[in-house]
């Protein structure tokens, strides 16, 4: 399917027709550089179209990757993304901007990194609300995970039991969400609601499938 890569700035809200206050992100979406088009009839195997974003210092390249992005005629860039099912005509080296892949008011499917919560304990990882209360006999067992496991049979902990550990930090993506307004001169596309990620994140934005 078709899609972009780009940063998600911030917040803000705009007003709709019916004069409804929406929370929207704002999100920078290119523009985008075609560095590479696989072809299914080719030694590839299949189609797609892969962009790259966000220029990078050429000391920061291997030398394999600046050529790569030399047949593209193009700056070396830090993120690279394939994107299947391309919907658009594009060529080596061509630039994609948001309003060739969007349009006001469709939904788009968004991807990016969550923030990182570091080491947190099962009533905030996983909603517990604690062992018990203090009136029956506990003390600082108010947030305590409980038994995990039984002894002799199975004599393990189950995989997947849910335990404190590291939150966030991971690709989350959050579905159908409709886009209220592209502003093509800034390269910015607003989006009803919140994405993942912090300010300055990488995001995937992906068009819905026909």
């Amino acid at each position: 399917m078709s899609g972009m890569l780009g940063t998600k700035i911030g917040m803000t809200s705009i007003f709709d027709d019916a004069g409804n206050d929406v929370p929207c992100t704002v999100i920078q979406a290119g523009p985008n550089v075609v560095t590479q088009v696989k072809d299914a009839g080719g030694d590839d195997g299949y189609d797609a179209v892969q962009l790259a974003f966000e220029d990078k210092k050429e000391k920061q390249t291997t030398k394999a990757m600046q050529g790569h992005f030399d047949r593209a005629g193009t700056t070396p860039k830090r993120y690279i993304k394939e994107f299947r099912k391309f919907d658009l005509e594009v060529a080596l080296g061509d630039e994609v901007r948001v309003e060739e892949v969007f349009e006001e008011g469709e939904l788009i499917d968004v991807l990016g990194i969550s923030k990182g919560k570091g080491f947190q304990g099962v009533v905030r990882r996983h909603g517990f609300r604690g062992v018990g209360d203090r009136t029956h006999g506990q003390h600082n067992r108010e947030r305590a995970p409980g038994s995990i496991g039984a002894s002799s049979d199975p004599s393990r902990v189950f995989k997947g039991m849910r335990m404190a550990g590291r939150m966030g930090n991971q690709r989350a993506k959050v579905q159908n969400l409709r886009v209220m307004q592209i502003l093509p001169d800034h390269n910015l596309i607003l989006v009803k609601g919140s994405v993942p990620g912090p300010k300055g994140g990488t995001i995937e934005l992906y068009k819905k499938s026909n």
